[in-house]
């Protein structure tokens, strides 16, 4: 059971206090000037991109595979936590909490909108490829793209990080820290070098910006639906009102513990996740979406190999480093972290198991996802039912997902379960890294525990304020740009703690003796 009070002796003060600073710095100036934020972090990003792109594309390239041969090994065998540990959840309840935990409302936003975005060409992302915008191998393009930036790919970048922080965790008995995963490397002296604080720091840093990035655009998302469909204005109030919602729900969640809290919600989201999925099955285009899906397959692994080593000079900036590479650099950010947390809801789970959840299972959800979601999108648009490419090019892509939405059948039903999907994916996946997070500010986290319940909810609640300071004060969308450019910069930082943690890995599974 996890601890209901803080023992400052077994605080990580040089992680814990560094953090603070380092987030209350960038929203200070994200306050102060926020174009000074947007313009330094962006033009860090595009000059990591321009340079290191091809180390990012090979680096994902090589833990898909990596991630397949372990699964596949006499590794994948191994228990979790020896041979006698018994899962602690069930395998259905886990599924909705590494989904639910992982995707946030990356999906719910993007499923729409990527394809008709690709389909449209709206910022040139044909242009270097030759392929004429709205023409049929444009709906093939941007259903195989899709699959390929938001299926295996990323998902074996959160799975081997994952199984890794669960094996040294559960099996060699390592603190529950990203430095653990290092010890492989670099032997027990890492844990107590000033490289450890630094390496868990950064990791931190890159997930709680990102977070706060995240609760940001979940705000706008649901204000911008809130405007379509009910007309109700954006207002300072609701603004406050919806993100101190937010604050009390994840808090909450947090709090109470995983099983209790992300267990549930988790499993009453992919409830919601699951039931959009049929319903737009059965109300929509049904063979176009069979069509079209397995047609988007075809060009996604034709192009695999192809798609997967460019290192912008093949499709260009506007679609390899602004979509593919900044959404990797991003999971790349995410990934330490959200390892630690994949790793706590899996003991008792061979590492097939495991696999199977956090790569194989996403993967799939994520090409049904896209395939209904997508092809329903780009039926309307192709049939000249709804115009979705002039919502994104006249308004934002946000609110071309609720115009999306207003067209179905049902949609006085659609729109509020669609907000309420938005609110609680962000809920699970603020729950899961701000108990992250706690972990990591803490020395020695027993076995099958967790972080106290009041770190965690300092974590959360920090995170929050600093998404509502600089989403209300700190230039509006500008503000926000600025914190997800940020956000996307520190994955260059974790991109070398990254690539540690690959090659510790390979020692592990392959060199060293196995912890059975």
């Amino acid at each position: 059971m996890e601890k209901k009070k803080i023992d400052k002796k077994e605080v990580r003060w040089g992680v814990f206090i560094p953090g603070f600073i380092l987030m209350f710095t960038a929203a200070i100036i994200g306050i102060v000037n926020n174009q000074a934020l947007s313009t330094i972090s962006n033009n860090i990003f595009k000059w990591s991109l321009d340079n290191f792109g091809w180390l990012y594309q090979i680096i994902t390239i090589f833990v898909l595979i990596l991630t397949l041969t372990i699964m596949f090994s006499k590794v994948g065998s191994i228990r979790l936590g020896g041979k006698d540990a018994k899962p602690r959840f069930s395998f259905m309840t886990w599924f909705a909490m590494t989904l639910t935990g992982g995707v946030a409302t990356g999906i719910v936003t993007w499923g729409v909108n990527e394809p008709i975005i690709y389909y449209g060409n709206v910022w040139g992302e044909l242009d270097k490829l030759g392929i004429e915008p709205f023409s049929e191998e444009a709906l093939r393009f941007a259903m195989g793209r899709c699959f390929y930036n938001w299926t295996f790919p990323p998902y074996a970048i959160y799975a081997l990080m994952g199984v890794l922080t669960a094996y040294v965790y559960f099996n060699k008995k390592q603190q529950l820290s990203v430095t653990s995963t290092l010890t492989p490397l670099f032997g027990e002296k890492i844990k107590n070098s000033k490289a450890s604080t630094v390496i868990d720091v950064l990791s931190m840093l890159g997930v709680a910006i990102g977070l706060s990035s995240g609760f940001t655009v979940c705000l706008v998302l649901l204000t911008t639906g809130l405007k379509s469909g009910y007309g109700i204005e954006s207002t300072m109030p609701l603004f406050i009102g919806l993100g101190l919602l937010i604050v009390v729900l994840f808090s909450a969640s947090s709090y109470v513990g995983l099983d209790k809290g992300l267990a549930k919600v988790g499993n009453l989201n992919a409830y919601f996740y699951y039931g959009l999925l049929i319903f737009l099955f059965v109300v929509g285009p049904t063979l176009f979406i069979l069509r079209n899906t397995t047609a988007g397959m075809a060009e996604w692994l034709h192009n695999f190999w192809r798609w997967g080593l460019d290192p912008i000079d093949i499709g260009g900036e506007a679609l390899v480093r602004s979509w593919t590479l900044f959404d990797f650099s991003v999971w790349i950010a995410y990934a330490p972290v959200t390892g630690i947390f994949l790793a706590q809801i899996s003991y008792g789970r061979t590492i097939r198991e495991f696999l199977t959840i956090n790569l194989l299972l996403p993967a799939i959800f994520g090409i049904i996802w896209f395939g209904v979601w997508g092809n329903n999108a780009l039926f309307m648009q192709m049939t000249g039912e709804l115009d979705l490419v002039n919502a994104i090019q006249n308004t934002n892509a946000t609110m071309a997902l609720f115009e999306f939405i207003k067209s179905l059948p049902l949609s006085a039903i659609i729109i509020p379960i669609n907000l309420f999907i938005i609110l609680m994916s962000f809920v699970t996946a603020a729950d899961a890294t701000s108990t992250s997070i706690a972990s990591m500010c803490m020395k020695n986290i027993p076995i099958g525990s967790e972080a106290p319940g009041p770190m965690k909810i300092i974590w959360g609640a920090t995170i929050a304020c600093i998404a509502i300071v600089m989403a209300a004060f700190g230039g509006g969308e500008q503000g926000v740009q600025g914190v997800k450019d940020l956000a996307a910069a520190g994955g260059f930082v974790v991109l070398f703690i990254f690539i540690l943690q690959v090659i510790s890995a390979i020692k592990t599974f392959f060199f060293d003796k196995l912890e059975e």
